[in-house]
């Protein structure tokens, strides 16, 4: 990573335009060519510096549901119960944690309903029970992090 990655990553932390050409208009505030911009990222992208490049949604905005769930899974089949997790399409990232619910995981969902039955369906694929924890109250933290 040189300068003008950090540089990309830095002033693309602080938004992204919602125009025609978006690419176009960053690069010109960043002295590039768009071509460039997008190759960069790209790099990023692949080489694992960037995880996700995209927007985020408010879901329940959009008629949509989020929710935190944990699952207690015995350590022997932790991997197995992680891989049926992941396979459905609603589990936005999922990982582990030192705790007695070791297993933790998003569920982004189309309709509020859907998750009680997306919860149900991984109760009968893994036999263990998930806990269902909605937001209660949401912060926002602008957290930005220097490259």
């Amino acid at each position: 990573m040189d300068s003008l990655d950090r540089q990309i990553i830095n002033h693309l932390q602080q938004g992204f335009p919602i125009c025609t050409s978006p690419y176009q208009q960053v690069a010109e505030q960043l002295g590039i060519t768009e071509a460039e911009l997008i190759a960069r990222l790209e790099r990023l992208l692949s080489e694992g510096v960037l995880t996700r490049f995209g927007p985020l949604f408010h879901a329940e905005q959009l008629g949509g549901a989020l929710t935190l769930a944990a699952v207690k899974v015995p350590a022997e089949r932790f991997d197995a119960v992680a891989e049926v997790i992941n396979a459905f399409p609603e589990v936005a990232h999922n990982y582990e944690r030192a705790h007695t619910l070791n297993m933790w995981f998003v569920l982004a969902t189309e309709t509020p309903e859907q998750i009680a039955q997306v919860i149900s369906a991984i109760e009968q694929q893994t036999g263990l029970k998930v806990y269902n924890m909605p937001k209660q109250r949401e912060y926002f933290v602008n957290l930005q992090l220097e490259a």
